[in-house]
């Protein structure tokens, strides 16, 4: 819910919750990082969310729920679905015989308090509610899913039974159920491995690991085969890696997911990727490009030949970065081919070929055919072998822009991988014009965040070793005084672990003269490092320490990904 600026701070500094002082300054810091003010003014620890959000209730003429203390019915909780819940930011938490009581973040939503009155024929009764409680609210959905599929698994394991008729199978009941279950908890990859006495079900949320769920082995079998059967592989080969892709909905969603099943020592292991088409809706800036690199970046795009390179280890989001570049590029006066190993999602006016060891369509030959097919624009999904990276070199010189990505740990150490696969320096320094580095570090569970403020005397040894280095010691003190850091308490939202989704950090690398001329004499990679940084760069480091300050990512976040 959202309200002016003037009509925000009358309600807050006139009766005294925040000072005039505080509210200016984070309006501008709002203003200036497209954040939600009144989001900032919780963030800062100003005032409670669930105060704020009485106040905007009691201002608005509307009710107001504190859903922890009021308690959630699970029967009036069922009569909205998932889908409805999420996209019209709304939860149903009380009924009685003629009365459905409804929590929603924007209560002058008419149109979906009509929608669920003739739906439910009972009078709709609208309260305002906190983000906090709507995302508690929200994790019920969750924790449905997996009831219900271990419900499945321990009637299975009480033995076989006769299944009605049109009843739906267990195991496509299952299959379906862990597909929703992975989606709902934001999982890209679902784990199905098998082990002696039973097969293990795992998530890879915001890049780490989770163990979801055990599964017996006959079971896991039949899911096995199900998903064989529906990605498309052979079912009676278990000696061969495959692999295969399908579509699911999950509440009118559509769902891509790409399979590969792999044989192991104790069976058949099976990962499936999620890629959901919400997923596409990204822009340099909602991935977390600054203000700066966002500018440098968009300079760089105006050229019409040369290369841009994007730089990272796997898993860094680098495909992620070019498609959102292409998104920009990407229009009718255009021709747009890729080479992909595989082709993440498709897009609309591009023509993207997927390589095939198989039948020889290797990144290099496919690159090959691509010249001659008169594009414009060339994406590369990775260079990884001299003959591929002289081919988009020569296609950079011939009147193309190539775009690509490359296996380096920053940007320095790109124009260096780049010269050790044979390219000459003087080739690296007329055809690229940008190198982006990149990794991928969570962000704070909005839901549970709380601030804090660092201390050079911490015992905490991560913060110790903070602030005995030159850069990082930024953190704990300014100017302005102390600094104040941020880290998740973990809570239902973000299944207790403090973090819930995730975002880049970056360095961009703008090649001058100064560069270009390091580059052709073979400069080390503190040489260009130190140019770069003469430049405005701004490392990796430096961008992720931004990024605790602003309380979008912990300290202890920063360090574990920048140390890898």
């Amino acid at each position: 819910m959202r309200i002016p600026s003037e009509k925000l701070k009358r309600l807050l500094v006139g009766p005294g919750h925040v000072s005039a002082e505080d509210f200016d300054a984070v309006w501008e810091e709002a203003e200036k990082q497209h954040k939600d003010a009144m989001d900032m003014i919780v963030e800062k620890g100003l005032i409670r969310e669930d105060q704020l959000t009485r106040l905007l209730a009691e201002s608005e003429g509307v009710l107001f729920a504190d859903l922890h203390h009021e308690g959630i019915d699970e029967d009036a909780f069922e009569q909205i679905p998932e889908h409805m819940a999420r996209s019209r930011r709304i939860v149903a938490f009380r009924e009685d015989a003629e009365q459905l009581h409804i929590g929603m973040r924007e209560p002058n939503d008419l149109e979906i308090v009509n929608v669920l009155g003739k739906k439910t024929g009972k009078k709709i009764v609208a309260y305002l509610i906190s983000q906090q409680d709507f995302l508690y609210a929200l994790a019920g959905y969750r924790k449905r899913l997996r009831e219900e599929l271990e419900r499945i698994i321990a009637d299975l394991k009480r033995g076989p039974r006769r299944e009605k008729e049109g009843e739906e199978s267990p195991t496509i009941k299952a299959v379906e159920l862990i597909l929703t279950y992975g989606f709902t908890n934001r999982a890209s990859d679902i784990h199905l491995e098998p082990r002696e006495s039973k097969a293990l079900m795992r998530f890879r949320i915001d890049g780490v690991m989770h163990d979801m769920l055990d599964i017996p082995l006959d079971f896991y079998e039949r899911m096995l085969l199900r998903v064989k059967l529906i990605s498309k592989m052979r079912i009676d080969e278990h000696l061969a890696a495959q692999d295969g892709r399908f579509r699911f909905l999950v509440e009118g969603e559509p769902v891509d997911v790409r399979v590969s099943v792999v044989p192991v020592t104790k069976g058949e292991n099976v990962v499936m990727r999620l890629l959901s088409a919400s997923a596409r809706d990204f822009t340099l800036g909602t991935i977390g490009f600054s203000d700066a690199d966002l500018a440098r970046t968009a300079g760089a795009l105006r050229h019409p030949q040369g290369m841009i390179l994007v730089s990272g280890p796997t898993g860094s989001g680098k495909t992620t970065t070019l498609y959102a570049v292409m998104k920009i590029l990407n229009n009718r006066d255009v021709h747009i081919t890729t080479i992909e190993d595989p082709v993440e999602y498709d897009i609309e006016g591009v023509s993207q070929i997927q390589v095939n060891e198989k039948t020889n369509l290797t990144f290099a030959q496919g690159l090959r055919a691509i010249v001659r097919q008169d594009p414009d624009i060339i994406m590369v999904g990775e260079i990884r072998d001299r003959e591929t990276a002289g081919i988009a070199v020569n296609s950079a010189l011939t009147g193309h822009l190539v775009l690509s990505t490359l296996h380096a740990n920053d940007t320095p150490t790109t124009l260096i991988r780049f010269a050790d696969m044979g390219i000459e320096p003087f080739l690296i320094a007329s055809t690229v014009h940008i190198i982006v580095g990149q990794r991928l570090v969570r962000m704070i569970c909005t839901a549970c965040r709380q601030s804090y403020e660092p201390s050079a005397d911490t015992t905490d040894e991560k913060e110790k070793a903070l602030a005995r280095d030159p850069v990082l010691s930024s953190l704990f003190a300014s100017d302005k005084g102390p600094v104040r850091l941020y880290r998740g308490a973990g809570c239902n939202t973000c299944g207790h672990t403090g973090y819930i989704g995730r975002i880049g950090i970056f360095e961009v690398l703008v090649m001058d003269d100064a560069i270009r001329a390091a580059i052709v004499r073979r400069a080390t990679r503190g040489e260009i490092l130190s140019l770069a940084n003469a430049t405005g760069t701004t490392t990796m480091l430096q961008d992720g320490i931004e990024k605790v300050k602003n309380g979008t990512t912990t300290v202890e976040e920063l360090l574990r990904v920048v140390s890898e």
